[in-house]
């Protein structure tokens, strides 16, 4: 619908009785968002000052909870809005450009992962050369890789969804996801094939990279010492759980996207919530509590805070 600017306005029609439970559904993700945000700053802010995690590994993991504010500060806040607001609409180009934010951040995680995973497979496999092929230089090639080439790839459907052509204005969906495609007239042959090619290039061919990485580790780590093995199980185990978690939670997103439109709204929503709520959450958790050097200066910290 376009008002007198002409503005296309589209209707986020996944909410489940918003006004009867405005104030319920506003609590529980302002408190899950101040919870994102607290965790996953609180262990970067940690990152930066103490110089012992001045580490390729922990750098890594700093850009990684990054991504998960920016990535939550993509959908909550409109979240927030939407819940006190008596129509939960959003603007056509607002809605490409959360659609962008959001493939490009999940993109770059799986990119930031890939690059946790060779920066570990060095350290075990080739130690005597760490120093040498681990440089700042190297570091900050691999994190404007996982940063710029998502944004990239994500940015040719995004502009093609802001040219095309809307039949329907209705999203069954609380957020931009790709199931902004339903709403165009006509999905061109050129974005179907160029979202496969995109699927393979920022998804299966580094998770791929990351399993055959972690693969050699084991091997490498098995046929070690005993201090080999624990510090492959220390520093690879948190990586590996991320990345289970974050690949089933985008397996689901692209599943449920593709689902009827018939599908019962309530679990729709439930299972959409799933997306946005876990993973924020889950990262900084992982992270604070199985990274020994990370864990103990968050429990410096806690200690500080109480005493």
């Amino acid at each position: 619908m376009d008002d007198e600017l002409n503005v296309t306005y589209i209707s986020l029609n996944g909410y489940v009785e918003v006004n009867k439970y405005r104030y319920v559904y506003f609590l529980i993700i302002f408190t899950v968002y101040v919870l994102i945000i607290c965790s996953n700053s609180t262990i970067v802010y940690l990152i930066v000052i103490h110089r012992n995690l001045h580490e390729p590994m922990y750098i890594f993991i700093a850009a990684l909870l990054l991504n998960c504010v920016l990535y939550s500060t993509n959908i909550y806040p409109k979240l927030l809005t939407d819940f006190l607001s008596e129509k939960q609409i959003i603007s056509y180009s607002a809605c490409v450009f959360q659609f962008f934010v959001f493939y490009y951040l999940g993109s770059s995680e799986f990119y930031l992962l890939s690059a946790m995973a060779y920066d570990r497979y060095v350290s075990i496999c080739k130690p005597l050369q760490y120093p040498t092929i681990m440089r700042e230089t190297t570091v900050s090639i691999l994190l404007l890789l996982a940063w710029i080439l998502p944004a990239l790839h994500i940015s040719v459907p995004a502009i093609a969804s802001a040219e095309a052509k809307l039949c329907n204005f209705t999203l069954d969906g609380i957020f931009c996801n790709n199931s902004i495609y339903q709403l165009q007239c006509v999905r061109s042959r050129f974005i179907t094939i160029y979202g496969v090619v995109a699927l393979l290039d920022l998804a299966i061919l580094p998770v791929l990279f990351i399993i055959f990485t972690y693969t050699k580790i084991f091997i490498i780590a098995y046929r070690s010492c005993r201090e080999v093995r624990k510090k492959a199980a220390e520093t690879c185990l948190p990586h590996l759980l991320v990345l289970i978690s974050f690949s089933l939670l985008s397996v689901y997103d692209i599943s449920i996207a593709r689902m009827e439109s018939n599908f019962p709204k309530t679990v729709r929503l439930i299972m959409t919530l799933q997306i946005i709520l876990y993973h924020p959450l889950f990262n900084p958790l992982i992270y604070g509590l199985k990274m020994k050097d990370i864990s103990k200066h968050l429990r410096r910290l806690c200690s500080a805070k109480i005493i």
